[in-house]
């Protein structure tokens, strides 16, 4: 019989696959045997809705986690398989009645899984130029804008798309490719500088977390961010030394180098000794919101990591809880008919942050608007980082019954919280031919718009 002191305790194996010893050193073990098997898990987790396989949910992938750690079987290419084809959503952690830390414990398998990698000689040439080459560095990310906005606006994209030679890319990149914002090089820090007044007298100081992507490819949310800020009382610092928040890292299994990335964020927020630090990207402020526990280990950094975590806050909660709002108004409605807007939840916003209610309060103070709840709007895009680029089948399963709820509702707007979800929803009203009928927009645009339009 097993004692009630062993529970949770590491065995002791000495493992001949080294994937396997690797696993049972980086898992947390305790969080492995915390599984009740109770099944909660199943009806909220994406992939398990899409197959009905038990290894496709977060039971299931536990249950393999445990398995070789245990000894009991060997972390083979269908293991591999199954830690990847997550989506990281993390649905499954809010209907966990033993709070189980599902995230952590599939960015601790994927990093165990990067120590031995079987990729292709491509692939380790894209994750070693983006994850180490490009992400962490601001000149380098600006350099990168620069180029997609060359390539946008000198005439070259139309050369690729007329000429065909889109279609040496697989479908659903060319897919992207189309749907991609405008680039620019000259981020929220180039158009407002690093400080930003406060309307009238300031309720408190914040700083923004601009992102690494955010600020390339949705430059022009970062300023209406910063600018409704202002308008709520907030006085807004942009510190220009900050980097990338790792979380790209973290879901693709290079945890090493999002805790490289999380002490130099720590270290420029912390001398700021603002009140709050903002995130406007559901993804990005999830991995913020947990730099304490990616820092947890590190004694040198862990109250730090404390301090900056439990500052995080996304901008829609923090304009609820402690703004002072403006009146949104919508001229462009009519009295009589009032403009349909729903929602998609960025799953990141909603399950690790808790901050699925603020967004709807938001919305539903705009004049003229009827706020159209969607049919399971907390069920995930199929974005989930870069997963629609890895693994663009299931991905594209998952957007399909995304998109048979977002017509459902009649939506003139759909609006989300993150960039990928933004994207991965502008894919799907694209696809489904109704991009004439319908926009998707951040809900900061949105916000800042009508917030516009009264002052107009």
């Amino acid at each position: 019989m097993t004692s009630q002191a062993n529970i949770g305790k590491k065995p002791q194996i000495n493992h001949t696959n080294p994937l396997a010893r690797t696993l049972l050193e980086k898992l947390d073990y305790d969080q492995l045997t915390n599984c009740m098997r109770c099944g909660f898990c199943l009806p909220a987790c994406p992939t398990f809705r899409e197959t009905g396989v038990e290894p496709e949910s977060p039971r299931g992938r536990i249950a393999l986690m445990k398995a070789v750690a245990d000894g009991l079987m060997e972390p083979d290419d269908r293991f591999r398989d199954q830690m990847n084809h997550c989506l990281g959503c993390r649905a499954c952690e809010p209907v966990c009645p033993a709070d189980v830390k599902y995230g952590q414990l599939i960015e601790q398998a994927r990093d165990a899984i990067e120590d031995h990698p079987v990729h292709s000689i491509p692939v380790k040439g894209m994750r070693k130029l983006f994850f180490k080459g490009v992400f962490p560095h601001r000149k380098r990310l600006k350099t990168l804008g620069r180029t997609l906005k060359f390539y946008q606006k000198s005439g070259l994209q139309r050369v690729a798309r007329g000429t065909g030679v889109m279609r040496l890319f697989p479908k659903h990149l060319r897919d992207m490719e189309r749907i991609l914002p405008d680039a620019t090089a000259d981020g929220v820090v180039e158009q407002l500088g690093t400080v930003y007044p406060a309307k009238g007298t300031p309720i408190a100081r914040v700083a923004l977390f601009r992102g690494c992507i955010m600020d390339v490819m949705f430059a022009g949310t970062n300023v209406n961010t910063v600018k409704l800020l202002s308008e709520a009382g907030f006085e807004v610092v942009i510190p220009p030394e900050q980097v990338c928040c790792g979380a790209l890292h973290a879901h693709s299994g290079e945890l090493e180098l999002a805790r490289d990335m999380a002490r130099i964020n720590v270290r420029v927020f912390k001398e700021l000794d603002v009140d709050y630090i903002v995130s406007n990207a559901g993804g990005c402020g999830a991995l913020l919101v947990e730099y304490d526990h990616l820092l947890h280990e590190d004694e040198a950094w862990k109250e730090q990591a404390s301090w900056f975590a439990s500052r995080v806050v996304d901008i829609s909660k923090l304009l609820v809880e402690h703004g002072r709002l403006p009146a949104f108004s919508n001229s462009a409605a009519s009295t009589t008919e009032p403009v349909v807007v729903t929602y998609q939840d960025s799953c990141h916003l909603r399950n690790v942050m808790r901050s699925g209610a603020a967004p709807r309060q938001l919305i539903s103070q705009v004049a003229n608007v009827s706020f159209q709840e969607m049919r399971e709007a907390d069920r995930c895009c199929g974005s989930a980082g870069i997963y629609n680029v890895t693994q663009p089948e299931m991905a594209g399963q998952i957007l399909e019954h995304k998109m048979e709820n977002v017509n459902a509702t009649g939506a003139r707007y759909l609006l989300t919280s993150n960039p990928g979800c933004l994207l991965q929803m502008k894919l799907g009203v694209e696809q489904h031919g109704c991009s004439e009928t319908m926009e998707v927009k951040h809900v900061v645009d949105f916000l800042y718009e009508r917030m516009n339009e009264r002052n107009a």
